[in-house]
Formats: structure tokens, sequence, C-alpha cells
């Protein structure tokens, strides 16, 4: 790597940690709101959520239904299926090695015991539920439109949900969410291409 290169990758993971410093000072003000709105009826439902999003059980479960046809459908749920492991690895592998935000402390925070999730033991930037989640309902969505809209709006329920749960900030959903839609726009650009490729050699 050139010096030029160093620096500029040096100043990227800075920026990154300030951003989070400044999340830092706004995040637990909106944490501590929703921990504190009761919502008993909601609670139940949104930890369920929570927990049937862990390892994008319910994206693959989607996939695997989309994969019985052929055509566009199974195209939908193989690119969804590669932009999940992208945001993934970008999430856990990179974002939060670089960012190493602490989690919550949903205790103190007041979040109530009834909406309680098993607290991962890894960093809390970016929400890699979230990112998943964004990833394929944009994947998916690209290539099946009439998809998009409920597909999105799970991933957004996917997002709150990790705050609801008290185990991310807001800001953590939201960066997890960007990085889920750049994954899902750089697996579909390699997607076209590679369609561009096939149909010219046809």
């Amino acid at each position: 790597m050139s010096s030029g290169a160093g620096r500029a990758v040096a100043a990227a993971v800075g920026r990154g940690r300030r951003i989070v410093a400044d999340l830092g000072a706004v995040d637990p003000a909106v944490y501590a709101a929703v921990a504190t709105t009761p919502t008993p009826e909601l609670d139940a439902a949104l930890r369920r959520l929570s927990r049937a999003a862990n390892h994008s059980k319910i994206s693959f479960a989607i996939a695997g239904t989309l994969a019985l046809r052929p055509g566009a459908p199974r195209e939908a749920a193989v690119l969804g299926t590669a932009a999940v492991a992208v945001a993934s690895a970008g999430a856990n592998l990179v974002g939060k090695a670089l960012a190493r935000r602490p989690r919550p402390d949903r205790e103190g925070l007041g979040v109530p015991t009834a909406r309680h999730v098993r607290m991962p033991a890894s960093a809390s930037f970016p929400s890699g539920h979230t990112a998943s989640a964004f990833a394929f309902a944009t994947a998916v969505g690209s290539r099946l439109p009439w998809t998009a809209a409920p597909l999105g709006l799970l991933a957004a329920g996917v997002g709150y949900s990790r705050v609801h749960t008290g185990v991310h900030y807001p800001g953590d959903v939201v960066a997890g969410a960007l990085l889920g839609m750049a994954a899902a726009s750089t697996v579909g650009g390699i997607g076209r291409r590679v369609r561009s490729c096939v149909a010219a050699t046809a």
C-alpha cells in the first residue's frame, strides 16, 4: 500500500471513529426515549422478530421460497443471499472491528426486561442484523420490484426491533441500513455485469 493510500485509510478510520463519538452523544437520549416509552402490546412481537432475524433466518427462508421459481425469482434469491453475505462480512469483520463500540447498558438505561433478547458479545456498531436485512431487501427488490416495499418494511422492523430490545443504539441501526444497501448495490452491479457477459457470449 502506498503512503498516500495509507494516509487515506487512516483518515477514513479516524473519521469513522469521530462519527461514532458524535453518535455517542446523541444515541443514548433516543435510546432512553424508546426504552422508557411503554409499549406492552408491541414488546413480545418485536422480541420475536429480533430473535427470528438471528443469522438472517427470515431472509434465507424467503430466498428459499423464491428459489423454487425459475427466472427472476431465483435470480433475486441468489442476489439477496449474496448481498447478505457481503453485508454480514462488512458489518462483522470490518465495521465492528474498526468501531469497537460497546453495547448499550440496557439495564442502566431502563429497557424493560420483557423486551430482552440475548445481548451479543460483539461490538455494537454497526448493526449486523439490520445490515443483512436491508441488503436482502434492496437486492431482491431491485430484481423483483413488487417485493421492495414489503421487504423494506420488514428490514425496517428488524432494525427497530434491535433498538426496542435494547441491544443496539439507533445510530448502529442507521449505519447497518446504509451498509446493507451499499452491499446490495455492489452485488447488483456485479450481477448485471455477469448477465451482460453471458448475453454477449450467447
